[in-house]
């Protein structure tokens, strides 16, 4: 296993780690240029090269793909990949007081230990939580979207009410197109483009980026606050929010890892939920989306983390965790590598060297990270609204369409961008909208799926309230929607004490 391990630390696979680092990130940092289309576009590339090496640079490129999806994020308030959703809601309001370089500093801090986190449950932990992840059926997956949905309260700003009235847009903009069970058609209005549903992505774009567009466009001031000349990287700042918040980093990473194991999930899904975990155990949870340090750690901790996470399942069971481990796991069987319950016996070389490579990716995503980061800030600050606004808008426009080729995708984006703007001169903020639109279809398929499948063996009540892991998931439901009563009185027992 040793000499398995040391592999990865030759040069051509070193230089391969920092490769796929650089060529994801730059990607990831594109809104729309997904990590999943980072790993599709640039596996061909490995088909040349040796198993082990081929699966470190795609482990570089999905590891670089979701950290730089935080670039934008934090400069723009538009999430470059899908699981940089939450980092918009404290890392675009610090951008916006002058904290950008705080704001991706702490991003790659926290990037680099939730990927250590779910890298080493890899090493570790494949087994056992490959089993936990193949419990999961319909039922379960439709409560972790209900508990996903409880965040709803948290992004609320100002009114519950336009919070509720938000996640609830959200969630009919989920059920356009063919339902996922049935196959019934709703809401298309008779646009074939709007059969197979409003694409996420660029659902995701619109919402966010084209209001930024529009407020650079309407509001005659400086787009972001200059920071302070001489603050660099910020690093002291950085580590000692790090340091108060390591309970955070801790929950926020093993949210990630065991929500990258669930098939289907995704690290949009697992920064979500470590946000609102975050915020609700916060003594100050009023901070959270308006530039709270600890947003930012939550998120990119837990999204990162799914990287791991992902491959638990992927190759212990076959089953990709994550889109971006679909693509992953086909290349590997064009290498010959059959992932599986045997593959640690048969080709046990292949994958420690991997797991050695996917550990050095993180670490060097560090100083790769931070200095890519350091560029991102410095070329945001320096270019004039006026070429931003145009140059904004072209890259939404062309993410867009690059998703699937598809004009109807760009007007829909477009569509949502003005209704996302209008909503939020109405008082209705994005983050609920965009939280139904991500998790309503996985909400939607466990519940109709765990209806019909309780309805025939006649024990709907026992389907939904009977099984031992939706148990836990309820209780963890009522715990957190119990959480904001109970915690003032904690902490003043605790003030008292």
């Amino acid at each position: 296993m040793l000499s398995d391990l040391l592999a990865a630390f030759t040069p051509l696979n070193l230089l391969l780690a920092v490769g796929g680092i650089v060529a994801g990130t730059i990607i990831g940092a594109l809104p729309g240029l997904t990590a999943t289309m980072a790993v599709a576009v640039l596996t061909p590339l490995t088909f040349a090269m040796e198993p082990a090496s081929a699966m470190i640079a795609l482990g570089a490129i999905y590891t670089g793909a979701i950290y730089g999806g935080c670039y934008s994020a934090i400069l723009i308030n538009t999430p470059g990949t899908p699981s940089a959703i939450a980092t918009t809601f404290d890392g675009y309001p610090m951008a916006r007081r002058g904290d950008a370089d705080l704001a991706l500093t702490l991003a790659n801090l926290a990037s680099v230990i939730g990927g250590l986190v779910g890298a080493l449950a890899l090493f570790a932990l494949a087994p056992p939580l490959a089993e936990v992840a193949l419990a999961f059926g319909p039922v379960e997956y439709f409560w972790l979207a209900v508990l996903g949905l409880t965040l709803i309260a948290s992004l609320s700003e100002g009114s519950l009410l336009k919070g509720l009235i938000g996640g609830c847009v959200g969630l009919s903009i989920a059920m356009v197109g063919t339902a996922v069970v049935g196959g019934d058609v709703r809401f298309t209005f008779g646009v074939a483009g709007l059969l197979g549903g409003v694409n996420v992505v660029a659902a995701l774009i619109g919402l966010f980026c084209i209001p930024v567009v529009v407020d650079l466009v309407a509001h005659p001031g400086a787009h972001m606050e200059m920071a302070e000349s001489g603050r660099g990287y910020r690093m002291a700042e950085a580590l000692a929010e790090v340091r108060r918040g390591g309970w955070n980093l801790a929950r926020s990473s093993a949210i990630g890892t065991f929500v990258g194991a669930l098939p289907a999930a995704g690290g949009a899904v697992a920064a979500l939920i470590a946000y609102a975990e975050a915020r609700r155990s916060s003594p100050r949870p009023e901070r959270f989306g308006k530039g709270a340090p600890q947003g930012v750690l939550a998120c990119e901790s837990a999204n990162n983390a799914t990287v791991g996470g992902g491959f638990i399942p992927t190759l212990v069971l076959g089953i990709p965790g994550t889109p971006p481990d679909a693509i992953i796991l086909g290349a590997l069987l064009v290498h010959g590598v059959r992932t599986g319950p045997n593959l640690f016996q048969e080709q046990s070389a292949i994958v420690y060297t991997f797991m050695a490579g996917l550990l050095v990716s993180t670490l060097l995503m560090l100083p790769l990270g931070l200095l890519l980061g350091r560029y991102a800030y410095r070329s945001i600050i320096a270019v004039p609204k006026t070429l931003l606004a145009p140059t904004i808008l072209l890259m939404t426009i062309l993410g867009t369409y690059a998703i699937q080729g598809s004009q109807d995708d760009v007007v829909v984006m477009l569509v949502l961008g003005v209704a996302g703007w209008l909503l939020g001169r109405a008082g209705f903020a994005a983050a609920p909208i965009v939280l139904g639109v991500v998790l309503g279809g996985i909400c939607e398929q466990g519940f109709v799926q765990g209806w019909l499948i309780g309805g025939a063996q006649e024990d709907l009540l026992g389907m939904f309230f009977g099984r031992p892991i939706s148990l836990a998931i309820l209780a963890v439901i009522a715990l957190t929607l119990l959480y904001p009563v109970l915690a003032p009185r904690l902490w003043r027992v605790r003030a008292e004490a």
